[in-house]
């Protein structure tokens, strides 16, 4: 990478990844700004390669779904556009990566892989502990109030709540406690 080249990071990438039709995928606009090319030449590259992008790698949206999207994101990166956004899913993504051909889409790849792999392990890693926690309120029912309050605790820690989900992170001068 050269020094002009904006750094590529995990929580960069983490930050485009959406659920959509629930699969974790990034839109078309997004990776055309990691892999630093026009949106209409990485949809170019795609549609020259279409045998490289079956449907479980890319689907387009549909206007339901891309309205949908817009009136969750308060400011839309996407205005004016003529045509609906394609989605990706992580293959899909690699697989622009190998169309495109230049080393910067060779490093975003790589860290469009590790990303994935790293949102893997962290849902792997919540469903073990939830996993254990079942064995042992299952083992200790009934047997001590403490142990399932600290049970329920830690499970509630696991899923929070739609306020911590909202609450913005970081400085905020306006708010006073």
């Amino acid at each position: 990478m050269t020094d002009k080249q904006p750094l590529i990071t995990m929580a960069n990438i983490e930050s485009k990844i959406l659920l959509i039709r629930g699969q974790k995928v990034m839109l078309d606009a997004d990776l055309a700004e990691l892999y630093e090319v026009e949106t209409r030449r990485l949809n170019e590259q795609m549609s020259r390669n279409k045998e490289r992008f079956p449907e479980d790698f890319m689907f387009q949206l549909t206007a339901e779904e891309f309205a949908n999207l817009k009136s969750q994101i308060a400011t839309s990166s996407w205005g004016g556009r003529r045509k609906l956004p394609y989605a990706f899913t992580e293959h899909g993504a690699l697989m622009l990566g190998n169309v495109l051909k230049s080393d910067r889409a060779v490093d975003v790849s790589i860290m469009i892989v590790r990303t994935f792999v790293h949102l893997r392990e962290l849902v792997s890693s919540n469903n073990e502990l939830s996993q254990k926690l079942d064995k042992l309120e299952r083992k200790f029912a009934g047997h001590d109030r403490a142990i399932s309050e600290l049970i329920n605790a830690i499970r509630q820690l696991m899923s929070p709540s739609e306020s911590d989900k909202k609450r913005p992170i970081g400085f905020a001068p306006w708010d006073k406690k």
